[in-house]
């Protein structure tokens, strides 16, 4: 599929994009495994850095991300994935975006609540 896994030492950032609404729900990377597995299964799968390891977005929350459409940029070192969010919330701190903090005045604030309880889903220990 002519992905430029080798410029980040074997990765390609995955931009997730809510198709619906066009919300940027998060960053992620893939290596060719896990690439390949997004498109014959139709979940998005990432591979862990600091695990080093592939995983199944959703594989413990349920909250998977249903592929519907796979873009890649001009130099083909990222993609852009349409996806459609089932359950609550993508982030594992229990909102439905990675993206729910705003810079405002030189401070990060919360700019939405959350949509589940992480503690409830993943346990105490997230």
């Amino acid at each position: 599929m002519n992905l430029d896994f080798q410029k980040s030492n074997g990765l390609v950032t995955a931009v997730i994009q809510d198709y619906a609404s066009g919300r940027v729900l998060m960053v992620g990377y893939m290596n060719e495994e896990a690439f390949r597995k997004t498109v014959e299964t139709g979940f998005a799968t990432f591979y862990s850095r600091s695990r080093q390891k592939l995983w199944l977005k959703g594989g413990t929350s349920g909250h998977r991300l249903v592929v519907k459409e796979i873009s890649t940029d001009c130099d083909r070192d990222a993609v852009l994935v349409r996806v459609e969010a089932l359950g609550p919330g993508v982030c594992h701190n229990g909102y439905q975006s990675c993206f729910y903090r705003r810079l405002e005045s030189g401070e990060w604030v919360e700019s939405e609540s959350r949509a589940y309880d992480p503690a409830a889903v993943y346990g105490s220990n997230e």
